[in-house]
C-alpha cells in the first residue's frame, strides 16, 4: 500500500484553509469548519462511543422527521413508531420501512420539513438508470464538505492546495459563473470535463496537469485511468509533479485502474464511496481501509427480503444520513452491494470499515469520428426527462446505439425526437438511435445491473 507523500502546507494553503475558506463558509452560513474539527477528534473515538453519538443524532433526526416532515409524520403514525419510546439502540432503526427513489419521487414535497428554508435542488447523476431530484439544506452541505475535507487531510492535502477535478456533471460544468470561477481560483481548483476524451482533449488535459502541478487529482476512476493510459501511450512522464493522492469516486474502482493511475501519476489512489443522494459514505485512509463517516451516516446491509445481514456478509447498502433533517434520507436504498468489515483498521481510527463495495460502473462511449466520451454524457440527456422512469443505453457499434426506456406510457413522437437529437449531437449525426419501450430494465447474467454498455473498444478506437 502506497502512503501519502510527506510535505508541509504552503503559506498560501495555510491562509486559504485557516482564513479565506472559513470566511467563505461563514458567509454562506455553513458550519463546515467546526464540523470538520469535531470529526478530526471523534475519528479516534472507540467504536462504542461513536455508536452513542450515532444514537443521539439518530434520535434527534427521527424526532424532527416525526414533528416537522409530513411524509414521516404520517408514516410513523401508521406504523405506531415513536422515536422517544421505540428507538433504544441503532438496531431499532430496522423497524422503519426502507426508502427508495420511487418513494421520494412520489412524495417530493412531503419529504421537506415544514420549517426548512433555503434548500438547494440537486439531481443524482443517473448512472443507476433512475435519476432523482431532491433537496439539501445547509446542515447537510456543511457535514458533507467537512467529511471530504477530513478525508483529504488524511493524505496531507488541504483546502487551498492545487487540485485537478475531472468531472462531468452539468451541475458543476454549468455553474462556472464569475462567482464560482473566483472561488475556484481562490481554492486553486481546476475543472476538466470528463465527457470529451478525444486525442486533442487528452493532450490538453495532460498539458493542464503538468502546468498546474496539483497536489490532488479528483474524479471518476474510469476517466483518470483513461488519461493515465493516454499519457503512457504518448510517453509523457507524469510521476514527477508532486501529486500526493488521486481521489476517485462515483464508480467502482478496479484493480487495473488503481495500478494504471498510481503508476502513471506516481501517487497512491484513495477510493471514495457515496453520491449526491446518499452523501459521502466512506473514504479510504492511507492504511487501506474504507472508513464510514459514522458521525453522519448509519450504514446497514440487507438481503433481498430487506432483512439485515451481519458484518462480513454481502448485502445491499442502506444508509441513513444524520444531517438531513430538512429533507430526510432514512434507510435509503443505494442499490449497491457491499460488505461491512468486522475488524478495526490498523490506522487506529475507531470509524467502522466498509470492507468491500460492489458498486455500479459506467462505460465509455465512442463517437462516429472516433472520440471517446464518458457514458454519463448520454445519461444526462435522459436524466431530467420526467416521462423516463429508468433506462439502459447499449452502444452496439459507432453507428448504432439502442436505448431501452421504461415509462408510464409508450414514448411519443416528441420524446423520441428529443432523445434521438440529443444522442446524435453527442455521438454523430449519422448514428442510428433505436428507442425501445420495455417494462423493466433487466440485470446482466451476473445479476448486476449495468445501465450504460458499450460494445465498442474505446482503446482501439483511440488508437
Amino acid at each position: 500500500m502506497m502512503t501519502a507523500k510527506p510535505g508541509s502546507a504552503s503559506p498560501y494553503t495555510r491562509v486559504v484553509a485557516g482564513m479565506l475558506f472559513p470566511l467563505h463558509e461563514l458567509m454562506k452560513r455553513h458550519s463546515t469548519v467546526s464540523v470538520r474539527r469535531a470529526m478530526e477528534k471523534s475519528q479516534w473515538w472507540p467504536a462504542a462511543r461513536l455508536r452513542e453519538l450515532q444514537l443521539k443524532r439518530l434520535r434527534a433526526l427521527l424526532t424532527r422527521a416525526q414533528t416537522k416532515v409530513p411524509y414521516y409524520r404520517e408514516l410513523f403514525e401508521q406504523i405506531g413508531f415513536d422515536p422517544a419510546r421505540d428507538l433504544k439502540t441503532i438496531d431499532d432503526l430496522a423497524r422503519l420501512p426502507l426508502l427508495d427513489k420511487p418513494i421520494i419521487r412520489a412524495n417530493s414535497d412531503r419529504m421537506r420539513a415544514d420549517d426548512a428554508r433555503g434548500l438547494a435542488r440537486f439531481n443524482t447523476g443517473g448512472s443507476s438508470g433512475e435519476p432523482l431530484v431532491f433537496y439539501i439544506g445547509k446542515e447537510r452541505v456543511s457535514h458533507d464538505v467537512a467529511a471530504k475535507w477530513r478525508a483529504t487531510r488524511w493524505w496531507n492535502v488541504d483546502i487551498g492546495d492545487p487540485e485537478i477535478v475531472v468531472w462531468g456533471s452539468p451541475i458543476e460544468l454549468g455553474a462556472q459563473d464569475s462567482v464560482r470561477a473566483a472561488r475556484d481560483k481562490m481554492l486553486r481548483t481546476s475543472l476538466l470535463p470528463a465527457f470529451e476524451m478525444s486525442e486533442a482533449k487528452l493532450d490538453g488535459f495532460l498539458d493542464e496537469i503538468q502546468r498546474r502541478r496539483p497536489r490532488m487529482l479528483f474524479g471518476y476512476p474510469s476517466a483518470l485511468s483513461h488519461i493515465a493510459r493516454h499519457a503512457k501511450a504518448k510517453g509523457r512522464r507524469m510521476d514527477d509533479l508532486g501529486i500526493r493522492v488521486a481521489f476517485v469516486t462515483s464508480e467502482r474502482l478496479y484493480d487495473e485502474q488503481r495500478a494504471q493511475i498510481s503508476g502513471t501519476f506516481g501517487c497512491p489512489v484513495a477510493n471514495g464511496y457515496g453520491g449526491r443522494d446518499a452523501g459521502f459514505i466512506a473514504h479510504q485512509c492511507p492504511s487501506g481501509s474504507m472508513h464510514i463517516t459514522a458521525e453522519d451516516i448509519v450504514v446497514e446491509t440487507i438481503d433481498s427480503e430487506g432483512r439485515p445481514v451481519p458484518a462480513g456478509s454481502a448485502g445491499e447498502i442502506v444508509v441513513t444520513h444524520l444531517a438531513t433533517g430538512d429533507y430526510p434520507f432514512i434507510r435509503y436504498r443505494t442499490g449497491d452491494v457491499g460488505v461491512l468489515g468486522t475488524k478495526q483498521c490498523s490506522c487506529g481510527r475507531g470509524l467502522p470499515v466498509l470492507q468491500e463495495i460492489q458498486g455500479r460502473s459506467t462505460d465509455f462511449l465512442v463517437t462516429q469520428d472516433g472520440a471517446v466520451m464518458h457514458g454519463l454524457a448520454l445519461v444526462y440527456i435522459l436524466r431530467d426527462l420526467p416521462q423516463v422512469k429508468s433506462f439502459k443505453i447499449i452502444q452496439e457499434s459507432v453507428d448504432h446505439t439502442r436505448v431501452q426506456v421504461v415509462s408510464d406510457t409508450p414514448p411519443d413522437t416528441a420524446l423520441r425526437a428529443t432523445i434521438e437529437a440529443g444522442f446524435k449531437k453527442r455521438l454523430g449525426a449519422g448514428v442510428q438511435v433505436d428507442i425501445e419501450p420495455v417494462e423493466a430494465i433487466l440485470p446482466e447474467k451476473s445479476g448486476k445491473f449495468r445501465y450504460v454498455v458499450s460494445k465498442v473498444d474505446a482503446t482501439a478506437a483511440r488508437a
